[in-house]
């Protein structure tokens, strides 16, 4: 057992990590950053529990294109940290949509930074490049799209098919700053975009591999954080058309799916959503955004 005095010590240091992290949305007074509390994408994003869904999602949709895959597989340590990727994509998420004008253009530079090193080749698909708009687009498309699709299941809260478009429009303004080009702004275009893609994705031996992987079950985890982990990746493969599921071998029966995966997913989120309480990010930003400068 720790001593208290080290006890103290690291729960003081945790909330000083907290505290600084928390720091970097309080500045500068008056500042919406891109959005606003008006925002869709400020009430989409604030809803953790649906969140991780449809991160999740959004992930084994990505390993289904080969180029996508391939840098993946070329330049990320996901065995070592299988969520590190999911992770860095929810900070620089929070980042651009809660964050200030500055610090949301300051995390866009970065990745483009990062996109400009990432490059390599296939063998039998090509080359690839991070910067590459159409890789960029598709990356972009399969994370709003996930990000809907949870929020529509297990936020609670019904989007509008107008708040639908508006959250599309929204984060379009990201894409097309990382460099996406023809950017669909709408959800008809999302799902004719979609559409048009799935001659080129695939599910290759990479890619079944990633996607057995980031839905395994945890070692060493106590049995209720194994189920909650489990009901998370069930509901994201759930929300998975049809072709993504067969392609990636994650196929279920539908009395399954909507018998066991939903309700299960539905219990799990609604305890994630209660404990964790309201988002201090996005009451850190509405602070920051309705405070006036002296």
């Amino acid at each position: 057992m720790a001593e208290p005095g080290m006890a103290d010590g690291a729960m003081a240091e945790q909330d000083l990590l907290v505290r600084t992290h928390l720091s970097r949305y309080a500045s500068p007074p008056g500042d919406p950053g891109w959005f606003g509390p008006g925002s869709v994408a400020w009430q989409v994003h604030a809803d953790l529990a649906s969140m991780l869904v449809g991160g999740l999602c959004a992930l084994l949709l990505q390993t289904l294109h080969p180029l996508v895959m391939q840098g993946v597989e070329d330049h990320s340590d996901y065995r070592v940290d299988p969520f590190g990727r999911l992770q860095r994509t929810a900070e620089f998420i929070a980042g651009t949509t809660y964050g200030s004008d500055a610090l949301a253009g300051e995390l866009v530079q970065r990745v483009r930074r990062i996109h400009g090193r990432v490059r390599g080749g296939t063998g039998g698909a090509g080359s690839y490049r991070a910067s590459d708009p159409g890789l960029l687009t598709y990356v972009h498309a399969t994370e709003v799209w996930s990000f809907l699709r949870a929020h529509q299941r297990y936020s609670g809260h019904l989007l509008l098919l107008s708040e639908k478009n508006r959250y599309l429009e929204e984060m379009a303004v990201v894409a097309r700053r990382l460099g996406a080009r023809s950017v669909p702004v709408t959800t008809e275009e999302l799902r004719g975009y979609l559409y048009r893609m799935r001659p080129q994705l695939a599910g290759t031996p990479a890619a079944r591999r990633t996607a057995r992987y980031l839905t395994g079950s945890p070692l060493g985890r106590a049995p209720v954080e194994r189920y909650s982990y489990k009901a998370i990746c069930e509901a994201a493969v759930d929300l998975l058309p049809r072709h993504a599921r067969r392609e990636l071998r994650l196929d279920r029966p539908a009395v399954m799916r909507i018998g066991v995966v939903r309700p299960s997913a539905t219990l799990v989120t609604s305890m994630l959503r209660f404990s964790v309480g309201p988002s201090p990010i996005l009451q850190a930003a509405e602070r920051r955004a309705g405070s006036q400068s002296a």
